[in-house]
Parts: structure tokens; C-alpha cells; sequence
């Protein structure tokens, strides 16, 4: 079966809540990240208030009914706090949000069995394909290797390290422009 991938708004993105969580929780749980329940509920009370913030859009990966892969995001505030997590200072310039200028992707995620078919790719193309922001910034972990590469081939380059909230682990931050 051909896996199919749609551009949703926040409210589509919110009705499949209970699906996209089963993706977070399988692709999260394997090393370096070895998320649990708790972390799933935690990355999902994000998601309700995410998913209404102005500009929200997800690509989501089907094969047949169930969801096999996440993308989703928003454009960054003017007053974006993302910046203020950086272990150590990069330029003003690189910092300056006006509530356009920088999509932040939240999440990428694909469940084990559909990886290596090229899923990730087709989400993030889907993703930010005709977004009128003039960059796309992630957060990823530094050894995440297989994640690193693609965002690395797709064009991404590291402008910093960032402990993006409390108790997370040290997360290379990644640019892309558009």
C-alpha cells in the first residue's frame, strides 16, 4: 500500500490526536530520545495549545487509515521565547522574530516500520512546501544521527545548541532558509 500525505490546519491536525500520539510514542521510544508515557502526554498538552496558534500546519503520513508520520508546526512569535533556550549567544540579527520571518517544526516523526522509504522526506517537502516564511528552525538531538543527515541534506544548517526546556538534553538547532 502507498503511503499518502496530507496538509492539515489545527483542527484536523487536533482530531487525530489519538493517532499522531501513537506515532510519537513509537518513534520516540528508541535510543537517543527512550520517551515514555510520560513524555508523550507531556509533547501532547503542548500539541492542544499548538495546534490553535496562528498558521499551525501539519503533513500527515497514512498508509490506509492509520497515521505512519508526522510533521507540524507554526511561525514563531514576535515575542518567541525559543531563542532565549541557546546554551550560548548568536547574533541579533539571527534572533529577530516579527511573527513571519521563522516556521518552527515542532515535531518530525515517522513509526520504525515505515522508515527508510523516504516518509520523512515526503513530510517535510509537504511541510513547508508554499510556507511564506523565509526559514524553517528544528531542534535536534546531536546524536540522533540518522535525523541529523536528513536535515543536513534537506538543506538545514546548525547555528547553535539549546536546552529547550528544563531537564531536556543539549538539542542542536537547525536552520533552514527558504
Amino acid at each position: 500500500m502507498t503511503v499518502a500525505v496530507e496538509v492539515l490546519d489545527g483542527g484536523q491536525t487536533a482530531d487525530l490526536e489519538e493517532q499522531l500520539k501513537t506515532v510519537f510514542a513509537e518513534a520516540f521510544a528508541e535510543p537517543p530520545y527512550g520517551e515514555g508515557p510520560p513524555d508523550v502526554e507531556r509533547a501532547f498538552r503542548r500539541f492542544r495549545s499548538q495546534v490553535r496558534r496562528r498558521g499551525f500546519r501539519a503533513a500527515v503520513a497514512f498508509d490506509g487509515k492509520p497515521a505512519v508520520g508526522m510533521a507540524y508546526g507554526h511561525p514563531l512569535a514576535a515575542s518567541t521565547g525559543w531563542w532565549d533556550t541557546l546554551i550560548g549567544p548568536v547574533p541579533e540579527e539571527l534572533r529577530r522574530e516579527d511573527g513571519n520571518r521563522t516556521f518552527g517544526l515542532f515535531e518530525l516523526a515517522v513509526r520504525p516500520a515505515w522508515r527508510r522509504r523516504g516518509v520523512a522526506t515526503e513530510l517535510h517537502r509537504a511541510l513547508v512546501s508554499g510556507l511564506e516564511n523565509r526559514r524553517v528552525m528544528l531542534n535536534s538531538r546531536p546524536e540522533a544521527t540518522a535525523a541529523q543527515a536528513a536535515y543536513r541534506e534537506w538543506g538545514y544548517r546548525r547555528v547553535g545548541a539549546a536546552i529547550p526546556w528544563e531537564g531536556a538534553a543539549e538539542h542542536d538547532v537547525m536552520l533552514l532558509d527558504l
